[in-house]
């Protein structure tokens, strides 16, 4: 279940990428600052890099408003790759063990071509400093997310 707008936002500890770099980062220890967790399916993949990318060209607004994270279920290694890649300036959570998106509601059932299968839901939330949800952008389209998130952010 999704945690709504005005709850507490599930604290996490996880690795997280930036760059080259990685270390371990914890939900609680960016209170007082506004927080965007952009979870998506899968690195490399063409929605999953449209969006990223989208992000990134609109980098230089959206960094002065919040704390962006992507979050997928893809390892340190393969998150790595997929900054280096195509030049993410912002970091990527590994939830190898999908325990945050779980947390966030957004580990689901998917359905492709009849068969039904365990995924990501494409989902983003806005934490505020105090560590309330402030805003939920559900099964949110690659095209048009940062527009949206840009909305959300004011």
């Amino acid at each position: 279940m999704k945690p709504q707008v005005g709850e507490m936002a599930p604290d996490f500890t996880a690795m997280v990428v930036e760059g080259e770099k990685e270390s371990e980062i914890s939900l609680k220890s960016l209170r007082g600052e506004v927080v965007v967790l952009v979870f998506y399916p899968k690195d490399n993949t063409p929605g999953c890099t449209i969006q990223a990318c989208s992000l990134r060209d609109g980098w230089d607004e959206i960094k002065m408003k919040a704390r962006v994270f992507g979050v997928s279920a893809d390892s340190v290694a393969s998150h790595k790759k997929f900054i280096s890649k195509w030049h993410l300036p912002y970091p990527l959570i590994a939830d190898v063990d999908k325990s945050i998106a779980t947390a966030f509601g957004v580990w689901v059932e998917k359905t492709m071509f009849g068969k039904k299968y365990m995924g990501m839901e494409r989902s983003t939330f806005v934490i505020a400093g105090d560590g309330r949800i402030k805003a939920v952008l559900e099964k949110v389209s690659p095209l048009s997310h940062r527009e949206k998130l840009w909305k959300l952010l004011g």
